[in-house]
């Protein structure tokens, strides 16, 4: 089973036991709908791929994360966090691509894991453009797959004949990978952040009171 499956069987389980309650929350999901993305992720991933000529789409590795981008996208509370959004994924995408241009091809050549890049720089991004989880995920989802897609456009426009695979084999490894990076990372940055501001504002002024209170 690859590391994609594994950490869907890991996220279910935290989910059941509510330790995600407070990540799904911000995400405005439900434990039952996270539940149902990630076994249509994880079920999707076995089934075979579409083939569409040029492109093969996997349920599990595409369809569904793209189809989960989408629904998140279209329920963001405000106007200017779908800008947020967008402008997080295309950053991502050009993130992951220059990433995948400007290190090894081969994984086993670097001292780490290109995947956890991606997640990175899905999760730093979309924290930077405004603090959201729902964005972050978005983004390190949207940062994997459209680079698999601007590959292949690249390589087409050179006149390598390929065929892409989006969300096949690794694909969905690295998809999963980044997007649970993603807002793990955003969630850690805005936890840090939130402690740090917590501290500085019940720090004592130079009267002894506390900056939004006194003391007792």
């Amino acid at each position: 089973m690859s590391i994609g499956m594994i950490l869907l069987l890991v996220i279910a389980l935290l989910i059941l036991f509510g330790v995600l309650q407070r990540v799904l929350d911000r995400m405005a999901l439900t434990d039952r709908q996270a539940l149902v993305c990630v076994a249509a992720i994880f079920i999707g991933g076995w089934l075979p791929d579409l083939n569409l000529g040029v492109v093969t789409l996997n349920l599990g590795g595409a369809v569904v994360p793209l189809g989960v981008c989408l629904w998140l996208f279209l329920s963001a509370g405000t106007a200017k966090e779908r800008i947020r959004c967008l402008i997080a994924s295309l950053l991502t995408v050009a993130a992951v691509y220059a990433i995948s241009v400007y290190f090894p091809a081969d994984p086993t050549a670097m001292p780490f894991d290109p995947m956890l890049l991606y997640g990175a720089a899905g999760g730093l991004i979309a924290w930077l453009l405004g603090r959201s989880r729902r964005s972050a995920f978005v983004a390190g989802i949207l940062g994997v797959i459209l680079c698999d897609i601007l590959v292949g456009v690249v390589n087409w426009s050179r006149g390598i004949s390929q065929t892409v695979h989006l969300g096949s084999a690794g694909a969905l490894d690295a998809a999963v990978l980044s997007g649970v990076l993603a807002v793990l990372l955003c969630e850690l940055i805005g936890e840090i952040v939130e402690r740090i501001q917590t501290g500085r504002a019940s720090a004592p002024n130079e009267d002894g009171a506390i900056r939004g209170g006194h003391r007792a």
